[in-house]
């Protein structure tokens, strides 16, 4: 969900208000997500890397989360949307972690949609985490392959992602969700998060419809996938540049 900063910035805004618009975004796909029959979506709120940034800044970002919960929690609930959280809570503060921990429990019923908060999150963090696991749970090296590692992703209630939206222009992973994307297909977008809405959504969603997945196999179209002189053409980005992210 990027592009916060930027979007506040052209409002001549300080970087916090555009967080609070990216909030108010986000309740938005949420609900859009929901009334189309998506059953997953994940979003990149916090990621491991963010810690670098200015104290007041992530401050900032810690209490605009508590907020968040507390005012729109009692909606998604009610809206049928299960929150679930994917990241590193062992080293955030008590509050934060059973803020998000309690999220997790009050919405644990509902089965709607699963929005699931990456928050500490990082992908090459979350392969390491479930090589420990695996290890921790005495998995012999000759028995690990990628379905027993996969077990301990810790995503591992939720499907691989079909489609990975990115706002704001940038056109990268940044860490996220690398194990669970290797077949996603990906829809940039220079829309900026707060602005990413509904009508965005649906152009996110028509492009992944126009794509041939072949996941290695020749697919209906009869050409190769990472073969010798074989050509990937059909995993193109929208007329308009956009890069979606979702799940």
């Amino acid at each position: 969900m990027d592009g916060n900063g930027r979007w506040a910035r052209k409002r001549l805004m300080p970087r916090g208000v555009g967080h609070k618009a990216g909030v108010d975004a986000l309740v938005k796909v949420v609900q859009a997500a929901a009334d189309r029959g998506i059953g997953y979506l994940t979003v990149f709120a916090f990621s491991s890397e963010n810690w670098k940034r200015p104290e007041e800044e992530v401050s900032g970002l810690m209490s605009l989360l508590l907020v968040a919960l507390s005012k729109h929690l009692t909606r998604l609930k009610a809206d049928g949307v299960r929150i679930r959280i994917a990241g590193d809570l062992d080293t955030v503060s008590p509050r934060i972690r059973d803020a998000l921990r309690g999220a997790e429990k009050d919405t644990e019923d509902n089965s709607r949609l699963v929005l699931t908060v990456a928050f500490n999150y990082g992908g090459r963090w979350d392969i390491v985490q479930a090589c420990r696991a695996a290890m921790a749970a005495g998995v012999a090296p000759a028995e690990l392959d990628e379905p027993t590692l996969a077990r301990f992703m810790t995503m591992s209630y939720a499907p691989d992602p079909d489609l990975f939206i990115r706002t704001g222009g940038e056109v990268r992973l940044s860490n996220f969700l690398l194990w669970q994307s290797a077949y996603a297909e990906f829809f940039f977008t220079d829309c900026l998060w707060p602005d990413f809405d509904a009508a965005e959504l649906d152009k996110a969603v028509a492009s992944f419809a126009r794509r041939e997945r072949r996941f290695g196999d020749v697919g209906a179209s009869g050409q190769g996938e990472g073969a010798l002189g074989g050509a990937d053409d059909d995993l193109t980005c929208a007329d308009d540049g956009s890069v979606a992210g979702g799940r």
